[in-house]
């Protein structure tokens, strides 16, 4: 991630600081996520190949550490602001019309992530609470469940620090 750090970003030009937590902590995360990801994986493949049984515990292990990789991912595109949009009208406009029309998408995206997060926290505590376990391996189901919530704060906490940046611009 940090030799490709000098490239800017597509779209808007808004003359933000850059984040003073640096998103290569999410890209830290995302490639131990992702090694872990390759080790059961490739251990799974292999005792199939050399023994026609499978590993059960890495198809539900896999998913969960896909979800959360999915959400490092996010969290790291807000925060170094290279999250999906269309620029074409907003690249026209004045730039501090640019900045407020920011700030409304990421409060728009804060909302989402935030509501994510809240009913995904009641999610969880009702998995905790009515003792739900995974269909495969029998694990409590919260512990997959959880990363949800957590990973939501992570991708509000990026955002709100990338509307002050572009309000202070």
């Amino acid at each position: 991630m940090t030799e490709h750090a000098d490239i800017q970003a597509p779209g808007l030009q808004l003359g933000e600081a850059p984040p003073r937590v640096p998103i290569t902590l999410e890209g830290a995360l995302a490639a131990a996520a992702m090694a872990v990801l390759a080790v059961i994986t490739m251990a799974n493949v292999a005792m199939r190949y050399l023994t026609d049984v499978s590993i059960a515990f890495t198809e539900e292990y896999s998913v969960a550490i896909m979800v959360v990789m999915t959400f490092l991912g996010s969290a790291a595109a807000f925060g170094a602001d290279r999250h999906i949009r269309v620029t074409y009208f907003t690249e026209k406009l004045p730039i501090r019309t640019a900045r407020m029309v920011e700030i409304l998408v990421l409060l728009c995206g804060l909302f989402v992530f935030g509501s994510l997060a809240w009913f995904g926290a009641f999610y969880t505590w009702d998995e905790y609470r009515f003792e739900v376990l995974s269909p495969g391996l029998g694990v409590p189901q919260w512990l997959y469940t959880g990363w949800m919530p957590l990973m939501s704060l992570v991708i509000c906490a990026r955002l709100i620090g990338r509307m002050i940046r572009v309000a202070r611009a």
